[in-house]
């Protein structure tokens, strides 16, 4: 097979990728996972928020993303260090047979009605497993890409996981609302998203083992025990040659993770919409059904940005178009926000998965283009480690700020000022730095 021409057209850029038989198993493996991420996705929420006999407060919420995902924020760059020295193909490949048997556990202990911290220590082990997935398929994407095809890969990829996901927890929440509720509900989305876990096992050992690194440098294979003990030294180097020899990554994901603090701030107010005042709280179904719908929009706007953002980054550059999403996130969150009705609120949702799904195309690639393979794997569990500490800081920041009624003018002002300096900060770092060669287009494949 071989790499040739120029295609312009979204379609072509796609034949491109499709023709790599390394991206389109990976593509399919990562499909599969963040399909079931999904369908788990909403059970924890089901458990959490829309159970009939809970009446959650925005600090329940937030105390929820504490226990879910600040742990993992702790440990996860020492994932990473670990991720650079694993095969990533094997990482794919057993870290989801893990999860399978998780969410079966998970869903066995759901029927018995163990008690609400159980159940999060269990949930806690399959999203834990989740970083190593999730920073696994990113770094190894260049490995199956040329670089000239990065962009598109990032727009395609991680774009595609996202509606998957999407669509996964979309078909959960018709399971629910077909369901009776209560814990059966529950353990049934459980183990369905263990089956599809299990899927995207049989995926990834489609891929040979050695396919998708990480390359084998200077550094030696060593055993656990001494990965182990070498950890903390191993991460503090990432750190080194992310802030001394990759600037631009640096920058970039300082500017994503602020934008993913006021996703964070925004989604917790829009899961007490749903749930106090789009619905009447003790309404689980009508709460439900607006939530997909949200989810639905913003589906709707990750795939939009699929198809906008290599043709903005062509026009604007890669860092001017994350600039743009902030900038747009700024004005339009209070425009359509402080209504507080649900029309403006789903095109809200429609418009923030836009933007929020292009500033991340234009982070990944930067990181991806900036930072050595030798290193990648652990800088991209530090974006995924930033991510979720944004996420949980946010859901504290909004249990203080927000009503049980979701109607914050705080929560929704804060976050347009914050997507505000993140345009005029980020925006800042393009203009002292030197001026970035344009991003290549996309060509297209023939065999």
């Amino acid at each position: 097979m071989s790499i040739i021409g120029h295609a312009s057209e979204p379609q072509g850029r796609a034949r491109a990728l499709l023709g790599l038989s390394g991206f389109r198993r990976l593509l399919g493996t990562r499909l599969l996972s963040q399909l079931s991420d999904g369908v788990f996705q909403v059970s924890l929420a089901s458990y959490v928020v829309f159970s009939p006999e809970r009446q959650p407060t925005a600090g329940a919420i937030a105390s929820a993303f504490a226990v879910l995902l600040l742990p993992f924020c702790l440990c996860g760059p020492f994932a990473g260090v670990l991720l650079d020295r694993w095969r990533r193909r094997q990482t794919l490949l057993y870290g989801n047979l893990i999860r399978l048997v998780l969410c079966a556990g998970t869903a066995w202990l759901v029927l018995l009605k163990v008690p609400t911290p159980v159940f999060f220590a269990a949930a806690l082990l399959v999203t834990g497993v989740n970083r190593f997935i999730l920073a696994g398929l990113s770094a190894a994407l260049p490995q199956v890409v040329p670089d000239t095809l990065l962009v598109s890969a990032n727009s395609i990829a991680p774009t595609m996981g996202t509606i998957a996901s999407t669509i996964g927890g979309g078909a959960a929440f018709v399971v629910q609302l077909v369901l009776p509720a209560g814990p059966e509900a529950n353990a049934a989305l459980l183990v369905l998203a263990g089956l599809g876990y299990g899927s995207a096992s049989l995926a990834a050992r489609t891929m040979s083992r050695d396919l998708l690194g990480p390359a084998r440098g200077p550094q030696a294979r060593q055993p656990l025990h001494q990965v182990i003990a070498e950890t903390a030294a191993g991460l503090l180097d990432g750190v080194r040659q992310l802030v001394r020899d990759s600037r631009p990554a640096a920058y970039a994901l300082a500017a994503v993770t602020v934008c993913r603090f006021c996703y964070g701030l925004l989604l917790v107010l829009l899961l007490m919409l749903c749930r106090n005042s789009f619905s009447t709280p003790g309404d689980q179904s009508a709460g439900i059904r607006w939530l997909g719908l949200a989810l639905a929009a913003s589906a709707a706007g990750f795939f939009t940005a699929a198809v906008v953002t290599p043709w903005a980054t062509r026009r604007m550059g890669v860092g001017g178009w994350l600039v743009c999403c902030s900038a747009l996130a700024a004005v339009l969150t209070p425009a359509l926000g402080l209504f507080f009705t649900p029309l403006p609120i789903m095109a809200a949702a429609y418009l923030l998965g836009l933007f929020s799904q292009g500033a991340k195309i234009s982070t990944d690639t930067v990181v991806q283009t900036s930072v050595d393979d030798a290193y990648r794997g652990r800088v991209f569990a530090v974006y995924d480690v930033l991510f979720n500490g944004s996420l949980v800081a946010a859901a504290a920041v909004a249990a203080a700020l927000m009503p049980t009624s979701g109607r914050s003018v705080v929560v929704i002002l804060v976050s347009a000022l914050l997507y505000a300096l993140t345009a005029l900060g980020y925006g800042l770092t393009l203009r002292h730095s030197k001026p970035s060669a344009p991003v290549p287009c996309p060509v297209s494949s023939s065999v």
